[in-house]
């Protein structure tokens, strides 16, 4: 007998992946979370019926939330990571020598613990001295901070349940105050294709331009979110993604990446028409 996992794309579209087995399944008072291992993508995460990431392609998006940023800003000292329970981002931040500290916000402390057992692949740096946890509402934690951080980078689910909150104009506002005067906030921006999901991009790019002087969006190609095509959020009080984007510095580093190049976070950010006219309709 055949064990298919489908997540609903739109009404009329699923995607479904072959399970080997199912490792995990359990419920925290936030949401339903489980783990399955597949032939294709090797284990990866549910929560609440949606998939947040496979062990085959998460590299994609972890290490396009983290080193455009990086590659940006001359000197990123304190880092305010809000979701990003299954550990991703903290495995890529933590290669940078001169980040002095590390605030992880997670709302469910069951997300950590299972990823830590069932997702060692990105789960694997959370012991970094540099690195700490707070088991609390994202939203709740920005509002208490001021002038602090040099980069937000926000790694929600998407708009509803326990990440809702995280797309609002106040809470955006709230980073914009949390960051230092140079500071930069980077936000996963869903997929532009279908039209929920196109709307959920407009929503959020329209409260983040209304927040930042400086707002781009970029993309990457992921193959297990929805369409393939998924984008990020980059606003800044002071730097321009390609303007200020700092080659020599970060190749300089020897970063082994998988996906990331300084020449694809050029590419990244000049988006396809479509998603163009869906931004400016908001701006």
């Amino acid at each position: 007998m055949e064990f298919w996992f489908s997540e609903e794309h739109t009404p009329n579209v699923k995607f479904s992946i072959r399970v080997d087995r199912q490792l995990y399944s359990g419920k925290s008072e936030f949401q339903r979370i489980d783990v399955f291992d597949s032939y294709e993508f090797g284990r990866f995460l549910v929560l609440d019926g949606y998939m947040m990431l496979t062990e085959k392609d998460e590299f994609i998006y972890h290490e396009m939330i983290t080193h455009v940023p990086m590659a940006v800003h001359p000197k990123v000292q304190n880092v305010l990571v809000i979701g990003a329970g299954d550990g991703g981002v903290i495995r890529e931040l933590v290669q940078y020598p001169e980040i002095q500290r590390i605030d992880m916000v997670e709302i469910d402390a069951l997300v950590v613990e299972v990823c830590k057992k069932y997702l060692p692949q990105t789960a694997c740096r959370f012991d970094d001295s540099r690195v700490h946890i707070h088991y609390e509402d994202g939203l709740k934690f920005v509002r208490t901070r001021e002038n602090e951080y040099d980069l937000i980078i926000v790694d929600s689910t998407d708009p509803f349940g326990p990440g809702e909150g995280l797309f609002t104009k106040e809470f955006y506002g709230n980073c914009c105050k949390a960051l230092r005067e140079d500071g930069i906030l980077i936000n996963q921006h869903e997929s532009p294709y279908y039209p929920e999901d196109a709307m959920a991009c407009q929503r959020a790019h329209k409260n983040i331009v209304e927040s930042f002087p400086i707002s781009k969006v970029y993309q990457a190609h992921i193959p297990t979110y929805p369409s393939g095509h998924w984008l990020f959020g980059f606003a800044s009080k002071k730097y321009h993604p390609l303007r200020n984007l700092d080659e020599t510095r970060w190749n300089l580093r020897g970063l082994n990446c998988r996906y990331y190049t300084t020449t694809l976070h050029k590419g990244a950010f000049y988006i396809p028409a479509y998603v163009e006219e869906l931004l400016k309709n908001v701006e």
